[in-house]
């Protein structure tokens, strides 16, 4: 069979994993927005998909997207825009007039994290009420066009029906997780925290969610810094391109000498390895559109305490797959963490249903055929 032709238009940067996944069964084409300061594609990519950068500012881009679009259409089978912003109602526009199958991918609820904005300080540009508004009006103008969605969660499809969706909606949680990369280890905790570079006694929590608003590592902290007021022998992990705000706020909580920040790691090479070398992975989200540091947690046998928000109540469940704590509530999410951490014979089997419910649900060949047999559905 050929391969789908696909093209790939992404407005706010976007994972090397996704991109890599969708080339080993399409011929891939990405069209992505300058991220000044950033980039556009998480890692260097290992497949062989073609690359294009378009301007920076948002409605730039909208309109190098739609241009390009309408102009190579034909050289695509199906086209493929992430998000509900202004890029997305682009390309559904030019993909329909050229007659192409198109979707929108939705991995986060925009609106949402956006509001997350308000009231915190050092994130990039403020909340302003009136981008706020934007947000929500192009979403409800993508939704109103009739696009088809492609949603990580259910909770994802629950936002996008809640814009007035009139289009499908399909659950598939790309780019998953590889199951044969993220899983446990037989070498001993210690031996891998020595090669990391890594505390070989005590307890470790990793935190490998981006530092942004809506990922609440203030929290974190601040159950850590109770945690270890009662006498607990914790360090905090974390790997992202904002580990320097990562260190400062551990600064100002006042436990700077228990935080081992640094930049990203190699999603495959590197990061199995962090998760092995840690007792615990917490993700401590004001919202999430679904959570794959708690997915690739379980994949690797490691206990996961999580916010109960979003999609992450689709997968961490409390007395099943994890703990859970309300959102905010650092007290509540510092007893969570005891918990997990001091019941080894709960853990392990909390942990191991979580194992489970990962290869069922999410591995990584499995959530990518479901694409490839939607986008051959609509090629038909």
């Amino acid at each position: 069979m050929t391969r789908p032709r696909l093209c790939f238009v992404v407005e706010s940067g976007t994972d090397a994993r996704l991109v890599d996944g969708l080339a080993e069964a399409c011929d891939v084409t990405v069209l992505a927005r300058r991220i000044e300061g950033g980039v556009e594609i998480s890692q260097p990519l290992r497949s062989t998909a073609a690359v294009h950068v378009g301007p920076a500012s948002i409605g730039g881009f909208a309109s190098h997207a739609f241009g390009f679009v309408r102009r190579e259409g034909q050289r695509f089978d199906f086209v493929l825009g992430q998000g509900y912003g202004a890029a997305a109602l682009a390309t559904r526009a030019a993909a329909r007039l050229r007659g192409v199958p198109s979707a929108l991918l939705v991995c986060s609820p925009v609106e949402s994290y956006y509001a997350c904005r308000r009231g915190q300080d050092g994130f990039g540009k403020p909340y302003r009420a009136h981008e706020h508004a934007a947000l929500r009006s192009l979403a409800v103008l993508n939704a109103r066009s009739g696009a088809d969605y492609i949603v990580l969660s259910r909770y994802l499809a629950d936002v996008v029906t809640g814009h007035g969706a009139r289009g499908r909606v399909d659950v598939i949680p790309v780019y998953g997780v590889d199951t044969a990369v993220f899983r446990p280890l037989a070498e001993p905790r210690a031996s891998i925290r020595r090669r990391r570079g890594l505390p070989e006694r005590g307890t470790i929590i990793f935190f490998s969610s981006r530092v942004a608003p809506e990922k609440d590592a203030a929290t974190l902290l601040e159950a850590v810094r109770a945690l270890l007021a009662q006498g607990r022998d914790i360090h905090v992990l974390h790997r992202s391109g904002g580990y320097r705000r990562f260190a400062e706020d551990a600064a100002r909580h006042g436990i700077a000498a228990r935080v081992i920040a640094t930049d990203a790691v190699h999603p495959h090479d590197e990061l199995p390895f962090d998760y092995a070398a840690s007792d615990l992975c917490v993700q401590a989200s004001r919202d999430e559109g679904l959570g794959y540091s708690a997915l690739e947690a379980l994949a690797c046998g490691v206990p996961v305490v999580a916010s109960a928000v979003g999609g992450l109540r689709e997968t961490i469940v409390d007395g099943r797959t994890g703990w859970t704590c309300p959102p905010r509530d650092a007290p509540a999410m510092a007893n969570a963490i005891a918990r997990a951490l001091d019941d080894s014979v709960e853990s392990i089997r909390r942990t191991e249903a979580g194992r489970q419910m990962v290869a069922e649900r999410f591995e990584r060949s499995r959530v990518f055929a479901q694409l490839v047999r939607l986008i051959e559905e609509r090629t038909a």
